[in-house]
């Protein structure tokens, strides 16, 4: 959701130091995700809505590709729980169910969250539900590797630099989705429109014009394709990335 590669650092001393340090530990030399076959069902049969049947055979090629990357390169690994809504809730993980989310990640409890229902998932065909996905199982390779964990401290030292923290973060789970996409892609039966048809998803779901949670859209397309085209999370290194490319 992790040196990488040398890049401009964030403009105080200090802020730069911090963020290099997220990116260059966990996720430096571990190489390529290994090609791993994930046949994708269909979202739908006979009209009929699939969704947690995807999710979950989606969700056990995630866990299986991170597992042997995490297995080659000595890093310690653990599933993350999985809860199925058939629509949002009053609280979930004992919070308020976030407002306006698709799926998340409940950082305490380690656990993914998929309402099966709204925009993210019902009536679709494209890939946009598996990124989303493999966008939140980023997340927990953040908790697994102390990402998070250096992010909430960085945080609550800067909060000058909050807002772009935050995006750097997400940003390197939309990289960390195309990580796993280039992984996998070999065995999707996708084409190049369907491909094309992410990006542009991506691109839609960019806050240019709110508040910069996440990143604007070309910027999420930027690390969606960067981590898809290198197939490495070491190429995930938003936190020594110049302003501009985390806006």
């Amino acid at each position: 959701m992790v040196a990488l590669l040398a890049a401009v650092g964030l403009a105080t001393q200090a802020s730069g130091a911090a963020e290099a340090a997220a990116g260059k530990g966990p996720f430096a030399g571990t190489g390529k995700l290994a090609a791993t076959p994930c046949p994708e069902p269909s979202l739908s049969y006979g009209g009929i809505p699939r969704t947690r049947e995807y999710l979950t055979a989606m969700l056990k090629c995630l866990d299986k590709s991170w597992s042997a990357h995490f297995a080659r390169n000595g890093l310690a690994f653990r599933k993350p729980e999985v809860r199925f809504y058939e629509a949002p809730e009053r609280t979930v993980c004992g919070v308020p169910w976030p407002t306006d989310a698709a799926a998340f990640y409940c950082t305490d409890r380690g656990t993914l969250v998929f309402p099966l229902t709204g925009d993210w998932i019902e009536n679709r065909t494209d890939l946009y539900p598996l990124k989303v996905a493999a966008h939140e199982y980023g997340h927990h390779l953040q908790s697994l590797t102390g990402i998070r964990r250096h992010y909430e401290s960085r945080i609550r030292a800067d909060r000058a630099h909050q807002a772009e923290l935050g995006r750097r973060y997400e940003l390197q789970a939309d990289c960390l989705s195309g990580v796993f996409l280039g992984g996998v892609r070999h065995s999707l039966s996708r084409t190049a429109g369907d491909w094309n048809a992410l990006v542009e998803a991506t691109r839609a779901s960019g806050d240019d014009d709110d508040y910069r949670s996440h990143g604007t859209g070309a910027n999420r397309v930027y690390w969606l394709k960067r981590g898809y085209q290198a197939v490495s999370p070491s190429a995930c290194d938003t936190w020594t990335a110049p302003r501009a490319r985390v806006a």
